[in-house]
């Protein structure tokens, strides 16, 4: 479904990725594990046409993604959870949710403003809160929610757990987990160790802008070696 190969990206003059190469197949959750600074954010700001920097190919589908604008990438069925979540601040959480089901919903679509709200019953008690009044946890829930209202083909996230309690994460894993039942294709940036190869079908490790490791999430469990020298477990 999404192949990456030979991807060089970065800022400016300043590469962060070097020659990286992965894929995601359908129906599939690749995780991608590696200490802060290797270039795993950077690549998914790549994928999703955030960087003017980048060099190599990426695919979706069989079509190039390098140079189309994001919107275009996000209407060919890419949903984005980034980090820094990117909830409107001067819109309500019903707002939020409006926003992206009147410009990505579709009528025959899976995903619509009931059921999101039925998988994060929180949100509907919150529907009239701006988005500086919510939590972390809430924030990221709504973040997640509006992802699911485009419908996607492929959901990307990364760091969902960054900041959050204990009890959210719990929250959010589960979450995850039955859209991974339903057989949604993701690709999770996460340091929690844990809960990525909890969720993983396939793992990648990424270390110098690199993939540097591949396997099962039984075989990185397993690798002590590999965990303390890219990962810091």
């Amino acid at each position: 479904m999404l192949e990456i190969e030979d991807l060089h990206a970065g800022y400016g003059e300043t590469w962060v990725t070097h020659g990286l190469s992965l894929s995601v197949a359908p129906g599939r959750v690749l995780a991608v594990l590696g200490r802060n600074g290797v270039g795993k954010s950077t690549t998914l700001k790549a994928i999703m046409g955030l960087l003017g920097s980048v060099r190599g190919t990426i695919r979706f589908d069989g079509r190039p993604l390098l140079g189309l604008p994001p919107y275009r990438i996000a209407t060919l069925g890419i949903a984005y959870v980034p980090e820094t979540r990117d909830v409107f601040p001067s819109l309500t959480v019903r707002e939020n949710l409006e926003l992206a089901a009147r410009r990505f919903g579709r009528p025959d679509g899976a995903w619509t403003l009931e059921r999101v709200l039925e998988l994060f019953p929180r949100l509907r008690e919150r529907m009239d809160n701006g988005g500086t009044q919510l939590s972390g946890g809430e924030q990221q829930m709504l973040a997640i929610a509006r992802a699911l209202l485009m419908n996607p083909r492929l959901l990307i996230l990364d760091e969902p757990t960054e900041g959050l309690a204990p009890i959210v994460v719990q929250s959010i894993h589960a979450v995850l987990d039955g859209l991974r039942g339903e057989g949604l294709s993701m690709l999770l940036v996460e340091q929690n160790f844990g809960f990525a190869t909890s969720l993983a079908d396939e793992v990648r490790v990424m270390g110098r802008g690199t993939v540097v490791w591949s396997g099962s999430p039984a075989d990185i469990r397993a690798d002590t070696a590999v965990q303390a020298q890219w990962l810091g477990v």
